[in-house]
């Protein structure tokens, strides 16, 4: 019964992802948007989750608190890392790429250098340095490494719809309704996430379609395994801090920075506010 109502789980996050690639002339809304949905998610659902389940303190501060600092912080220093890395690298291949030769009677930028056409302009001559990456020089294996605690966030959801099938076949239609409803964010998110740091599509939508099959997956364990509560609220509690720290510094500045627009901040608002529904809705 888990698995079978698990699977309006893998529905719904493609439903979310299919959304989330058939508005890209809408940029900056679906950024808005995703950003409220894992506000929403962290503040309304992970952190109430993680504060019940692993609630003991440590030191005066509950544990699933401590795991929250610890996870944004990872995220944070995570990606400055990889960002370091990827200017070294691109500096290390603008010096290795020879400068084109001038023709006589032809400006620095005109004609053909010796590898193919010129960059005209200061444009193009930053297209060249920068390869002109389609995650504006984000680092693609952050945005992986989100999309994967994504996924094994879907897994966790299914889990818990196994589990509380375990207890009543009540309480398991209750937890999967809200599951089922969430999910919807999680495959926009998934997507959105993964394209953003400058993936392929076909990785995007990869990482789209193990969201979505994980619920299903993590349904099937719970006939073999049983997870404890107060490990499972640990990970809720990091993996909402590494999802706060990707939505406040990464997609909520990139959707206002080229459309600083009143219906950006509007979808954000909207976005927390689906969740809010949500969980009182499960409630």
């Amino acid at each position: 019964m888990a698995v079978f109502v698990a699977l309006g789980a893998f529905l719904m996050t493609l439903a979310g992802g299919w959304t989330a690639q058939r508005v890209t002339d809408r940029r900056h809304l679906v950024l808005g948007l995703a950003g409220g949905l894992m506000l929403g998610v962290v503040g309304l659902d992970l952190l109430p989750e993680a504060l019940g389940a692993a609630g003991t303190p440590v030191f005066g501060v509950p544990a699933a608190l401590l795991l929250f600092v610890a996870g944004f912080l990872l995220a944070h220093v995570v990606e400055r890392l990889l960002a370091v890395r990827q200017a070294a690298h691109g500096a290390e291949e603008h010096v290795r790429t020879p400068a084109p030769r001038e023709h006589p009677g032809h400006g620095p930028h005109a004609g053909r250098g010796p590898d193919g056409p010129a960059h005209d302009g200061p444009a193009g001559h930053d297209a060249a340095l920068h390869g002109a990456a389609p995650g504006g020089g984000r680092a693609p294996e952050v945005g992986l490494t989100a999309a994967a605690a994504m996924v094994f966030h879907s897994a966790m959801d299914g889990v818990a719809i196994g589990a509380a099938f375990q207890v009543d076949g009540g309480m398991g239609i209750a937890v999967a309704l809200a599951v089922i409803a969430h999910d919807f964010a999680d495959g926009f998110n998934t997507y959105t996430i993964t394209s953003l740091y400058g993936n392929a599509r076909r990785k995007a939508l990869a990482m789209l379609f193990a969201d979505a099959a994980a619920p299903v997956l993590g349904a099937a364990s719970t006939t073999f395994v049983t997870i404890p509560e107060q490990l499972l609220g640990g990970y809720l509690g990091f993996f909402g801090g590494a999802l706060l720290y990707l939505a406040a510094a990464e997609i909520l500045p990139e959707a206002h920075h080229e459309h600083p627009a009143r219906s950006t901040v509007l979808c954000t608002i909207a976005g927390a506010a689906f969740i809010w529904l949500v969980v009182g809705l499960a409630a």
